[in-house]
């Protein structure tokens, strides 16, 4: 029998099932960074409840539509890959209709979501639904798609500091460095799981930065993008007047990256689940932590 892929909950009910089908607890990943980009909006323009439920919302919803698209988009190459066999979709506990109402229905609480929050989160929403799943095609045709998913992902912070502000922040760069922290965190550890499925992808006339540059090229690339990570990081904490707490965030989450890397050598990945998802869920919740902190103390 095909092991059951890591990150998934036991259980056969239809919620169980949608909740692996779009792997939920990693929504921890990245929603910690939209709310960051609340608490910078914060500096300048006062922050309700309401506005934070409505981020929520959104980021759960847009999340859920472009996990589901993905694995709608891939669900005949998933039934071909050993590790991802028993996925909903290739496995049968799922419905392709299904998941595409699913898809439709998330995608409309994010636009509604976004309509709740200002018309500015309203007329760009099309375009974030329009990137994230025109990602779910680019292993197709680029070994870049672990940046096209990054900058999906770094769409989080910025559409959180709009959904307050309603404007650009100042200094303009500010949002522009908070995204490229999160694009180059996201296509880093996405570089990293991509190593488990180097030769499945060779075979199969797929593209990566692991299938082109092999095993070493890609961990390399790896740590330079964490490296750019932390430096958009202190940046950002420059740009809004950061002190000492947001300093202290950024160098736990770099001694978190460090650590997150010792645990992928060359030729032992068998760490990875535990690199992949439980260092990065730590690393995103933590320097929101830090940056909820210094807001709270200023």
């Amino acid at each position: 029998m095909t092991a059951r892929e890591g990150q998934t909950f036991h259980g056969v009910s239809r919620v169980i099932r949608y909740v692996n089908f779009v792997k939920l607890p990693h929504t921890l990943f990245a929603l910690p960074f939209a709310l960051v980009g609340v608490v910078l909006a914060s500096y300048h323009t006062p922050v309700t409840l309401r506005e934070v439920g409505w981020v929520v919302i959104a980021f759960t919803a847009a999340r859920f539509a472009a996990m589901g698209f993905n694995r709608i988009a891939d669900r005949e190459i998933d039934a071909l890959n050993p590790r991802t066999q028993m996925r909903e979709l290739p496995s049968g506990a799922l419905g392709v209709t299904e998941a595409m109402i699913a898809v439709a229905v998330a995608c409309g609480v994010f636009l509604f979501a976004a309509f709740e929050l200002n018309h500015v989160c309203f007329l760009l929403a099309p375009i974030a639904l329009a990137w994230i799943f025109f990602y779910s095609f680019t292993k197709r045709f680029t070994r870049w798609s672990h940046v096209v998913l990054g900058v999906g992902l770094s769409i989080a912070p910025v559409g959180g500091y709009l959904a307050v502000t309603g404007t650009w922040a100042s200094p303009w760069w500010m949002l522009c460095v908070l995204a490229i922290a999160v694009a180059t965190w996201v296509a880093g550890f996405d570089i990293l799981y991509a190593l488990q499925d180097v030769e499945f992808d060779r075979g199969n006339a797929l593209h990566s930065i692991p299938v082109r540059w092999g095993e070493r090229g890609s961990l390399v690339a790896a740590r330079v993008l964490h490296a750019i990570t932390i430096i958009a990081l202190a940046s950002v904490g420059f740009a809004v007047g950061g002190g000492a707490i947001y300093t202290a965030g950024v160098v736990v989450a770099a001694g978190l990256l460090l650590y997150e890397h010792t645990l992928v050598k060359p030729g032992d990945i068998s760490r990875l689940d535990a690199a992949f998802f439980t260092m990065n869920g730590i690393i995103s919740i933590v320097y929101f932590g830090f940056v909820f902190a210094e807001r709270v103390a200023s």
